[in-house]
């Protein structure tokens, strides 16, 4: 499986940096304490989709983190320019806005990524699922909806997936509510209706979840928002994730309950791919 690679970087006040050049100093609160916020987002045709809804949404994660909101104007010209230079038509653009040194500036930082190669690979095959019991985000305090990078436990969660023979992992709180996995949000198929965990969870309002939601409601497709039990989840038709970068991932089983790739994902997919490059 190889690694993304990194082709462009670029920092507020210092323009294209080498990639491997260093950006942050080591006191930055986003380093020694996950104090910064993020957007990751996928780019098609040269232009990164849904850019605005993420640059709303990195402005929120800040003020929920207590750190000064950025200026869009300049994050999406930092955007662009790393975007120019990496010179990929489908792309990863990765938005950072970091606190700095206590007492000091905020940073922002534009990452451009080429597209993890596993992910077509694992659309084609569907992904195995294993529940894992997570802290329901619903209380303030918590920081639901927010994207920082104090991403320790999503990345535990994944290496805990792994060790038992899964590819990732399902969020599910203390009572079975099914709530999302560690980047990603779940969706499942009951007959003609498509069914996805409402943000009242605390989940993560995904760009992806919510460009879903535009075109299922185009398509005229039923979807129902709600608070549902595992055991529901286990007794659908077909289920899938959706996330910016992996797009929809089929789920052909989930804590060993098999399921089959369906069509709602596949005409989804299509769907999705469509409205981006349109």
């Amino acid at each position: 499986m190889s690694s993304p690679s990194l082709r462009a970087v670029a920092v507020s006040g210092r323009g294209l940096v080498d990639p491997g050049a260093p950006v942050l100093t080591a006191d930055d609160e986003g380093f020694t304490r996950g104090r910064a916020a993020f957007e990751t987002m996928r780019v098609y045709g040269g232009r990164p989709f849904r850019l605005e809804q993420h640059l709303t949404r990195l402005a929120t994660s800040a003020e929920r983190i207590g750190l000064e909101a950025p200026d869009p104007g300049e994050v999406e010209s930092l955007a662009a320019m790393a975007l120019e230079h990496a010179g990929l038509s489908d792309a990863v653009l990765r938005l950072y806005w970091t606190p700095g040194s206590p007492g000091g500036e905020h940073r922002a930082i534009a990452l451009v990524s080429t597209i993890p190669e596993w992910i077509e690979e694992a659309r084609g095959r569907g992904q195995r699922l294993v529940s894992l019991v997570h802290q329901r985000r619903s209380a303030s305090w918590l920081l639901p909806a927010t994207k920082s990078t104090s991403y320790a436990v999503s990345m535990a969660a994944e290496a805990e997936a792994k060790s038992r023979g899964a590819d990732d992992a399902l969020f599910v709180d203390a009572d079975g509510i099914v709530l999302e996995g560690p980047v990603t949000n779940i969706w499942w198929r009951e007959a003609d209706v498509l069914l996805t965990p409402a943000l009242e969870v605390g989940i993560l309002a995904g760009e992806t979840r919510a460009a879903l939601l535009e075109l299922t409601a185009a398509e005229g497709r039923r979807v129902e928002q709600g608070v549902y039990p595992l055991a529901r989840l286990l007794g659908a038709d077909e289920v899938f994730t959706s996330s910016s970068v992996r797009e929809l991932m089929p789920v052909v089983g989930i804590d060993g309950h098999a399921f089959e790739i369906g069509l709602a994902a596949v005409a989804l997919q299509e769907s999705l791919r469509r409205a981006a490059l349109g």
